[in-house]
């Protein structure tokens, strides 16, 4: 039996839905911290003749990027799980007040998926004998451990993620020729979005494609207006 369910907890591993949560925090992040310290750092090297601003404000923007990004997900997400432990509370006093009323809607929802009347009323009965709460909590509210929110892991998995994607610029600003660094910065930022675009692709089993056709054209369209507004700004700054 342990060798079975062994077996299923593999089988259910291999879905890629499993790692929508994190996966998403991670590609925002990195594609952000990319495209944001890049940006920056291509905006004042069009507008200064010296290395020293676009390595300071290249800095600035990876470690504000970093707190900012990690800070907002934990927030959003937080949110999001105050409204899931609300509705989950409202349920259970429902279940409480009007148990017969909600094994009937319970009953309708497994009605409306496909089962016949007489057998989405067995099972709806069957489950809430099991755990009602769990029931209506996932058929009726649809929050399930997949897709439930976790602040904490949305926020270090974006934080670290900016930190690793906005280093890669921000070190690129550091060693790449001063006349010519607005175009080696766009090539390598451009080089790191195809690879974060292929990376996200496999780990989701999506179309890599479509992904790196995606991250770079918006990644294109980012870093070309910031560079016109440098060049547009040329201040010359020494």
């Amino acid at each position: 039996m342990a060798e079975k369910s062994d077996g299923l907890d593999d089988y259910l591993d291999s879905h890629y839905i499993h790692r929508s949560n994190w996966l998403r925090a991670a590609v925002l992040g990195a594609n952000d911290g990319i495209l944001s310290t890049a940006s920056i750092a291509i905006g004042v090297a069009a507008a200064s003749s010296t290395r020293e601003p676009v390595v300071l404000a290249t800095l600035a923007g990876l470690v504000a990027g970093a707190l900012s990004m990690a800070a907002g997900e934990y927030v959003s997400v937080s949110s999001q799980t105050d409204v899931e432990k609300a509705d989950i509370a409202r349920e259970k006093e429902e279940l409480e007040e009007m148990p017969e009323l909600e094994l009937q809607r319970l009953a309708e929802i497994y009605e409306e998926r496909g089962l016949k009347k007489e057998t989405a009323l067995i099972v709806a009965k069957e489950l809430t004998e099991h755990d009602a709460l769990g029931a209506h909590v996932r058929d009726e509210l649809g929050i399930n451990d997949i897709s439930k929110a976790k602040p904490l892991q949305a926020a270090l998995a974006s934080g670290a993620a900016f930190t690793v994607g906005g280093l890669l610029p921000f070190v690129a600003a550091l060693l790449v020729p001063l006349k010519t660094m607005e175009y080696y910065l766009y090539g390598f930022a451009l080089l790191f979005l195809i690879i974060l675009g292929t990376v996200s692709a496999k780990t989701g089993g999506s179309s890599i494609g479509k992904a790196i056709i995606r991250i770079t054209f918006w990644g294109t369209a980012a870093m070309g207006l910031t560079a016109l507004v440098g060049y547009m700004f040329n201040v010359n700054v020494a």
